[in-house]
């Protein structure tokens, strides 16, 4: 398990979940390009499978190498994209739907990532005044909106406390090249891209969806 075979097997399948859905075959996860005949058991103590936080440590140095794109995206769940998936994806989600606006919350969220990135989440909640369990619900909303249209990228971790935070950063600021290149490319480009990568894969069915 080492970061040099983790982006070639993302670069090869276009997307991977870091772990899998419930054992499935499907959607493909980094686990089981690794260990394809083991089954991951989401246990911590001292009898668990150190290879589970192996993979979490490595997922954690992976969305900081720029060599491939981190986000919560398939139904919130840690995501790894090859750069040419990423920019086809953001196409479709994205600049195809700029009839569409981002309520007040996510365009306060990214406005404060657009201004500066990345940050841990005690650093953006104290930016956009979302502090206290009161906002908990409002901001974890405004995340899942922005990742899920991928405005927004995982890059790195940062201790904020009893555990480390993920930081966040607006993909227009720390992938400059992947949000020009997206910008650029027709429907026809990007849907060519993604079904060459992605196949009749999970992953394309729900890009798909969201792109309606």
């Amino acid at each position: 398990m080492t970061k040099a075979k983790a982006i070639r097997h993302i670069e090869k399948a276009g997307m991977l979940l870091v772990y899998p859905l419930d054992n499935a075959p499907e959607p493909a996860s980094l686990w089981s390009c690794f260990y394809p005949k083991t089954k991951m058991r989401w246990e911590w103590d001292n009898g668990g499978d150190d290879r589970v936080a192996q993979l979490w440590h490595l997922r954690e140095e992976l969305s900081r190498s720029e060599q491939v794109v981190y986000a919560k995206w398939f139904r919130d769940r840690a995501t790894f994209f090859s750069k040419d998936v990423f920019a086809a994806a953001l196409a479709r989600l994205w600049f195809l739907r700029e009839d569409q606006i981002l309520d007040r919350t996510p365009r306060d969220v990214l406005d404060s990532l657009e201004m500066n990135s990345p940050l841990s989440t005690k650093e953006l909640k104290a930016e956009t005044g979302l502090v206290g369990k009161d906002n908990e619900r409002d901001y974890d909303r405004a995340l899942k909106t922005l990742f899920r249209r991928l405005l927004v990228v995982g890059f790195g971790e940062k201790d904020d406390g009893a555990f480390p935070s993920l930081r966040v950063g607006a993909t227009q600021l720390l992938f400059e090249d992947l949000w020009a290149h997206a910008q650029g490319l027709t429907f026809e480009a990007a849907t060519a891209t993604l079904e060459a990568k992605l196949h009749s894969s999970i992953f394309l069915k729900q890009l798909n969806k969201l792109a309606i």
